[in-house]
């Protein structure tokens, strides 16, 4: 289902951004070579953005996750959300940057069935605590915890749940146009 609204407050960019948005654009400028247009319409609440990228920060530094882990739950969670812009844009980032391997890619972005038993078992844990608003089962737990997880990364997952909302909350409203960057990863649906 596609949302209908969108936003008509125009984007804060690099040349109209407001006091508080501008140093968030700037250091996102500094960082990537760009400022993904996502940014731009997270930006009209400076606030959401700034939230944004300190918790993506710290899911991305800190989360005991490996890279391709990572991608596999935020991968996940934009295709649960029905996100095509974070799907693309995690999907470019899985294959170039977290070297997730391309069948896994593949299956995250189909919603196939995953040919990696302990990635199978990340996604399908993040799906339970998404689809259960934070509340899994015992059962739940001891599955994931029996694919060599650790418990502490239960709340990771509820970082990287909110992280992702944020932002896929935002392009569902914002409807931005898909950066040049992650054009050779157009996600559908």
């Amino acid at each position: 289902m596609a949302a209908d609204y969108q936003m008509k407050l125009a984007p804060q960019t690099l040349d109209n951004a407001d006091a508080k948005a501008k140093p968030l654009l700037e250091k996102a400028n500094a960082k990537l070579g760009f400022v993904p247009k996502m940014y731009e319409g997270m930006a009209k609440a400076p606030e959401v953005l700034d939230t944004y990228l300190h918790g993506y920060e710290l899911f991305r530094q800190d989360s005991g996750f490996a890279p391709p882990e990572q991608e596999v739950i935020l991968l996940t969670i934009s295709r649960l959300n029905g996100c095509k812009y974070c799907m693309a844009a995690h999907s470019m980032l899985g294959e170039k940057m977290s070297q997730v391997p391309a069948d896994v890619l593949e299956a995250l972005r189909n919603d196939q069935p995953i040919p990696d038993e302990r990635l199978a078992a990340l996604s399908a844990f993040t799906r339970v605590m998404f689809e259960t608003r934070g509340m899994p089962t015992q059962r739940d737990v001891d599955a994931f915890l029996a694919a060599g997880f650790e418990e502490q990364h239960v709340l990771q997952i509820i970082l990287a749940l909110a992280v992702k909302t944020l932002s896929n909350y935002s392009n569902h409203i914002n409807h931005p146009d898909l950066d040049e960057a992650f054009a050779g990863h157009v996600w559908n649906g």
